[in-house]
């Protein structure tokens, strides 16, 4: 890759990046523009994937709202996203969970992680 381009992505990337996984569950403050305002909305559902690397890196996070799921991908190096909180680790054999796409109720839980 190209140095100069290379030395410009290094420059936007955080510092403060969490460690999460593929199956954790996950709270992300994200920032929304309303008008003149801003604001912070919470969006909290299981990580689905992660894909990219260096500040391309995105991921993908799966929630259910009223019985329809809902799916939001964010990148992980954008201002936008405010903070990313981990509340449970998951259990997965798998890199990407698009499994639980056709699955509702108990069948799209993800096993929990007790790590120490």
């Amino acid at each position: 890759m190209n140095e100069i381009i290379k030395k410009i992505e290094d420059e936007q990337l955080r510092a403060d990046v969490p460690q999460f996984h593929v199956g954790d569950t996950v709270r992300v403050h994200a920032k929304i523009k309303e008008g003149n305002r801003e604001r912070i909305q919470v969006f909290e559902g299981t990580v689905l994937k992660r894909q990219g690397g260096s500040n391309r890196a995105t991921f993908t996070v799966r929630k259910m709202s009223n019985g329809v799921g809902v799916e939001k991908t964010w990148p992980l190096h954008s201002p936008t996203v405010e903070k990313v909180e981990v509340i449970r680790l998951g259990k997965v054999r798998r890199a990407k969970l698009n499994y639980l796409r056709q699955r509702s109720g108990k069948s799209a839980k993800v096993k929990e992680l007790m790590r120490r």
